[in-house]
């Protein structure tokens, strides 16, 4: 029986036209070759389904740098979500974690996984196994409630590269990467607007919002400029209120009286359904941040896996440009999310 030839970078290099070493310094991340050319040639190279050997990426690494201080092949994921569970148990966090492994995989990286709210870890301990295990970087994933990281943990910060994913943190401020909150929040409001709605409506967590620096309402607001003052209407932001007590959104409902609604929960619709309200005959709902699990919502991919990627790639350009510590200008990489049709609105009029 023939074995099945897996693809190499000589095969990347003749699909794109350009050379192999070209290849594999985009696949390492190598600043010197061009952004654009780094995406082509992954994308090639996923289509492709080719995979690194991370044991012979790690060597390569070795011998290309000097003797000591070459980058080791692993990278430490650090979960700040207030559950030690949250990476695969968290309705969207797994989506990061996803982005991170495949990302990792592709470029020759192993990763280590760590809960910062572990009672027995803390930045001292962190940094030790950190070091003992050759770790070089880190990506922080699942902040949810605050955009600040407990000082606790500063020396993590400040000795090795640190990428932030979901959320722009403030103290400390490090680099990031995350969805464009405020174009996702617009893009919606476009759609609902050519679905022919007249009256869209936000519905949101005023923690989450703040956390996010209100670019969720901003894109938001920015939409509305396009009503008459009698449609703009104000966000519904107690969400923990009516969660006890439902009556709380049914009053703002009949208040504001939305024919649509952009929200980031489930629970919404449960809300409205349990009212005697029609999904969408009686209202639309449109998921800011849709899921797999939902798949009969409209709504906009934020697609957090792309986000997990991007961290992946920021860090990794950091361990190779040797940046470590609180950077006085801290990197951003935005990612666009896209529309979602679903059979939570109407057709378009």
């Amino acid at each position: 029986m023939w074995a099945v030839r897996r693809p190499t970078m000589t095969d990347i290099a003749r699909e794109l036209g350009i050379s192999k070493n070209t290849v594999s310094l985009a696949m390492r991340n190598d600043p010197q070759i061009p952004l654009a050319t780094r995406k082509k040639v992954n994308a090639v190279a996923e289509r492709l389904g080719y995979q690194r050997d991370p044991l012979v990426a790690h060597l390569m690494a070795r011998l290309r740098s000097t003797p000591g201080k070459g980058p080791k092949a692993t990278l430490a994921l650090l979960n700040a979500n207030q559950s030690r569970n949250a990476f695969v148990e968290h309705p969207t966090i797994p989506a990061y974690i996803e982005g991170c492994q495949r990302r990792a995989g592709q470029l020759g990286y192993a990763l280590d996984s760590f809960w910062m709210h572990d009672p027995e870890l803390n930045g001292t301990r962190l940094n030790r196994i950190l070091k003992a295990r050759g770790i070089r970087g880190v990506v922080v994933v699942g902040l949810m409630k605050t955009n600040r990281l407990p000082h606790d943990f500063d020396e993590i910060w400040q000795h090795y590269p640190c990428v932030v994913t979901g959320v722009r943190t403030r103290d400390p401020a490090l680099p990031f990467a995350c969805v464009d909150h405020h174009i996702v929040a617009l893009r919606a409001f476009e759609q609902a607007l050519g679905l022919g709605y007249k009256r869209p409506a936000l519905v949101l967590d005023r923690t989450i919002d703040e956390l996010i620096e209100r670019r969720f309402t901003a894109g938001y607001h920015i939409g509305q400029q396009s009503l008459p003052q009698r449609q703009r209407l104000r966000p519904f932001y107690d969400i923990d209120g009516a969660r006890e007590n439902p009556s709380l959104f049914h009053h703002w409902l009949e208040r504001e009286k939305p024919d649509v609604i952009f929200t980031l929960y489930n629970v919404v619709r449960d809300w409205l359904c349990g009212a005697g309200w029609s999904i969408p005959d009686d209202i639309g709902l449109i998921q800011l941040e849709w899921r797999k699990d939902r798949p009969d919502w409209a709504g906009m991919d934020q697609h957090n896996d792309r986000t997990g990627e991007a961290a992946i790639d920021m860090v990794i350009s950091m361990i190779h440009g040797g940046e470590r510590g609180v950077p006085p200008y801290p990197r951003a990489t935005l990612i666009g999310g896209s529309w979602v049709e679903g059979a939570t609105v109407k057709g378009a009029c």
